[in-house]
């Protein structure tokens, strides 16, 4: 992948990318809707950072990246399930990762939020 040099659009693309094989890993076990659930928030966390980057005003860039903040957490959740549920299939590095990308997108809203 090429990147970017914005740190937050490169994390979030590669986790997106990761999040891609890892719900291949989730459909060939068969457990499609958390698969389906999980593919579609994951990636939407790219998505709307990409969104957010030709955005018209500072409170509409807030909230483009309050969006993305939801859909982590959304990613975090179906994760958590992932890894509390009996027979799922589970990888601790992405829990690690969305972890990170949620305190990196909590720094930008707040610092947006300061320099309104």
């Amino acid at each position: 992948m090429k990147e970017t040099g914005n740190k937050i659009l490169d994390l979030s693309f590669e986790f997106a990318l990761q999040i891609i094989e890892f719900t291949e890993i989730l459909e060939i076990n068969k457990k499609y809707i958390i698969a389906r659930q999980l593919l579609k928030c994951g990636t939407s966390i790219g998505a709307n950072i990409r969104e957010a980057q030709n955005c018209e005003s500072k409170p509409d860039f807030i909230h483009k990246f309050k969006i993305v903040a939801k859909e982590a957490e959304e990613t975090e959740y179906w994760l958590l399930l992932c890894k509390y549920s009996s027979h799922y299939p589970f990888r601790e590095d992405l829990l690690l990762k969305i972890k990170e990308l949620q305190k990196i997108i909590n720094r930008i809203i707040s610092t947006a939020k300061t320099s309104l």
